[in-house]
């Protein structure tokens, strides 16, 4: 390994920790009120305010007689209707009309229970009107529904209608239609003949959202929860997923959805006709092991006929964040996972997610999958480790030439990196040729730590002592928290680490790197020990395989790689080269490296005072 190739790695390793450090933080978390959030009502006068609104003031709690023709609908029993296809289970509540429940039924939460998206205590979502001048919320009002309890299942239509009659042709009504075999709800709503009663209000379409805890590594969870928007105007945007404190952003814009989004599940709203606007936000909750965040969601409908009519429709996603799902739920929907900058994007979209769906309609085991990855792209990446290791063969054969320009000029690294830079010259040797595969690599290397800690199809998948490969393999719990490292050991990250300096040190066996140079090559190995000490068993695992790979692929290709070959070739070079002119940019730089070391004399002979 030479000095561009120590370089190019060292870039990269720089580039690794800023890349972890500004993906996964450890934010610190505030208490928050839970007893704010309603509870269940059952034939009671509900408070009509009890919905937070963002961005807007709280109302106080007034009689509920003062709302004209919707104090009736203030007293009444709450029924439950259930719509259920193959993959999710959806309640809902006839108080407010709206979601109660979602049951994602192949998913289980990090207690090994059918995983709840969200619930009553969790969620609340309703229509805010403004009704003889104050604030209304269609969740605290009774619906009628012809459904009994309970009565929509698997083989029945998957529709449930809501109706609040209000008078003679006054009513607002609610459909809700479940996809046969997705994790769609369309909600289609239409508020008739109220317009003397609204007024040119807007409505707005509110919601609430303690988000449920679903996985066994909290930190990792709540660090990737936030907000998602998506703009008519075809712009994403988020909200910072491990902000420390609440994060909010006012959508000015026409907005085509918005998505709650945790690692691995989105709970979405997505507009059939662009909501007007919005308000969002999100906030650290306590420290309870029951929720990640707190989100609040304000979108502002559209308001296409105030004089008689409002309608309009929307879609609900509730599910995973696998991309070949949210690709086809609408255009953009699939940004709610983060698959990293634009080449790294590319990379995992058309080359790690096709393999690996490929891989996964044959194989049960994950870590199998993992393998076969690595071999894959090894395989893909063997051009560039043949051109790395025919560079580092160039060093090695004039490494003798090297030791004596160094005993020649001693210690004067200026005319020794002169004299270098001849000698590469003369014997065709390009400096940057160690360095430029390695760099070509890293794209590949930023892919997989978007890949691995987003892939829901690692998730509660058991391979050797790892039951989980989408979190870390805690084989040691410690006592207490080293900074930067965590509080457990993680085996495969011990692994990677034994494998990298392994490696390092079978290079070192075979390149001219000496002093502080080699003493770095085995710092990193250390330095990526912490790194990936918290990242999914899944990501450790495939580097150790991808170290081991690597020894064994190095080692095919010295036998390939004629060394005394290589040697005469540069010999022959240095005879056709010897008296050829220089380049005007190896001018530059010897005229560079020239005025350096005279300012360095000049420097050096100023007295001190």
């Amino acid at each position: 390994m030479d000095r561009n190739q120590l370089i190019g790695i060292t870039l990269i390793s720089a580039m690794l920790l800023a890349y972890a450090q500004f993906f996964s933080p450890r934010p610190s978390v505030r208490p928050v009120n839970m007893e704010a959030h309603r509870d269940p009502v059952v034939a009671k006068v509900p408070d009509l305010h009890q919905v937070r609104n963002p961005g807007l003031a709280a109302c106080s709690p007034i009689d509920p007689s003062q709302y004209g023709i919707f104090a009736p609908a203030a007293l009444g029993i709450e029924k439950e209707v259930v719509l259920e296809n193959e993959v999710v289970r959806i309640t809902l509540t006839s108080l407010g009309g709206s979601v109660k429940k979602v049951v994602l039924k192949k998913y289980k939460d990090h207690s090994n229970q059918l995983l709840t998206l969200l619930d009553e205590q969790s969620s609340s979502m309703g229509f805010q009107l403004f009704a003889y001048g104050k604030k209304l919320n269609t969740n605290a009002l009774f619906f009628e529904t012809a459904l009994p309890d309970q009565s929509v299942g698997e083989t029945d239509p998957i529709t449930a209608t809501f109706s609040l009659p209000l008078g003679p042709g006054q009513y607002i009504r609610q459909i809700f239609t479940l996809s046969d075999t997705g994790y769609t709800l369309t909600h289609t709503w239409e508020i008739v003949g109220l317009d003397a009663v609204l007024g040119q209000e807007p409505i707005q379409f509110i919601w609430h959202d303690f988000i449920k805890r679903a996985e066994k590594d909290f930190v990792a969870c709540r660090n990737k929860t936030t907000v998602n928007y998506y703009l008519a105007s075809h712009k994403f945007d988020y909200l910072k997923e491990s902000a420390e404190t609440e994060q909010e952003q006012l959508l000015q814009s026409p907005v085509q959805w918005v998505g709650i989004k945790q690692r691995f599940f989105t709970a979405g709203i997505i507009a059939r006709e662009a909501f007007v606007g919005g308000h969002i936000v999100t906030r650290p909750t306590s420290q309870s092991t029951t929720t990640v965040k707190e989100a609040e969601v304000c979108l502002t409908l559209p308001n296409a006929d105030p004089q008689h009519e409002r309608r309009g429709q929307f879609t609900f996603y509730f599910g995973p964040n696998d991309y070949q799902t949210l690709e086809q739920v609408t255009k953009g929907f699939s940004k709610n996972i983060s698959l990293g900058w634009p080449v790294v994007r590319w990379i995992n979209l058309y080359l790690i997610i096709p393999v690996f769906a490929l891989l996964e309609q044959y194989i049960d085991s994950y870590g199998i999958i993992i393998i076969l990855l690595v071999i894959l792209i090894k395989f893909l990446l063997l051009p560039l480790s043949y051109k790395s290791y025919v560079a580092m063969a160039k060093i090695r054969v004039i490494k003798p030439a090297l030791d004596v320009l160094k005993a020649k000029h001693g210690e004067d690294m200026q005319k020794i990196q002169m004299e270098q830079m001849s000698l590469y010259r003369e014997m065709g040797i390009n400096p940057l040729s160690g360095c430029v595969p390695v760099l070509l690599q890293m794209p590949i290397l930023l892919a997989m730590f978007n890949f691995f800690p987003n892939a829901i199809a690692l998730r509660q998948q058991a391979f050797l002592w790892a039951n989980d490969l989408s979190t870390y393999d805690a084989i040691i719990r410690l006592p207490f928290s080293i900074p930067a490292y965590g509080s457990h050991v993680s085996l495969f990250t011990l692994l990677m680490t034994a494998s990298t300096i392994l490696y390092t040190w079978s290079n070192n066996q075979l390149t001219p790197v000496q002093g502080p140079m080699k003493v770095m090559t085995y710092i990193m190995p250390f330095t990526f020990m912490f790194v990936l000490n918290g990242f999914p068993a899944g990501l450790s695992f495939y580097y150790f395989v991808s170290n081991l790979v690597t020894f064994g692929q190095q080692n095919l290709i010295k036998r390939f790689v004629d060394e005394e070959k290589i040697k005469r070739k540069l010999e022959e070079n240095k005879a056709k080269n010897k008296d050829r002119k220089k380049s005007r940019f190896q001018l530059h730089l010897e005229g560079a490296m020239k005025a350096e070391g005279k300012m360095k004399k000049i420097s050096s002979k100023k007295p001190r005072r």
